[in-house]
């Protein structure tokens, strides 16, 4: 049962992920003639109200990191989203232990940039208090704690990790029993 609830987390974190990937996050990448003005206003409202100053003016490592969402992440999303709504899909077990391993290395940099970066001012501000800066890792932080989550769930849960306690032996210690 509990199993089935986080399958569900997990669906709508993926089933979600697609349109924000797709309509905020490659923002920082594509034109800004790609968006209607409307997605742009949201953008330009999430970086002031939340001061993510790194959606409108991207470091060259946020923009790699960015790259890869589009590149290897955002094909991803809909074979998850599909996995885990269909529930106990074993084969997604390899590719998720990737993505979350994939995620999880990439959200400590950003966050400890959220945390201990002196921001500018102007001409995007960005946090400069505690509570700040604690607000904006509250926004990155569910894409470190969903994936480590999903991480351990395919590490240890019996419905997707079948192999004994101590792996498979390999042919080579087989022969030498």
């Amino acid at each position: 049962m509990f199993l089935r609830f986080l399958e569900i987390i997990f669906f709508f974190y993926f089933a979600t992920h697609i349109p924000i990937t797709l309509f905020i996050d490659l923002q920082a990448l594509l034109p800004e003639h790609v968006y209607p003005q409307a997605l742009i206003d949201v953008l330009h409202w999430y970086a002031a109200d939340f001061k993510d100053p790194m959606v409108l003016d991207p470091p060259f490592w946020f923009k790699s990191f960015i790259f890869c969402e589009a590149l290897v992440q955002l094909p991803f999303f809909p074979v998850a989203a599909y996995a885990f709504m269909k529930g106990n899909c074993r084969w997604i077990r390899t590719p998720a232990i990737v993505y979350a391993t994939h995620v999880a290395t990439s959200l400590i940099p950003i966050l400890a940039h959220i945390l201990f970066h002196d921001f500018p001012v102007a001409p995007h501000p960005g946090p400069r208090t505690s509570k700040e800066r604690l607000t904006l890792v509250s926004v990155y932080a569910p894409y470190l704690v969903i994936p480590i989550v999903l991480l351990l769930t395919m590490l240890f849960s019996t419905a997707y990790n079948t192999s004994p306690p101590g792996g498979k032996a390999s042919s080579r210690a087989k022969k030498l029993k």
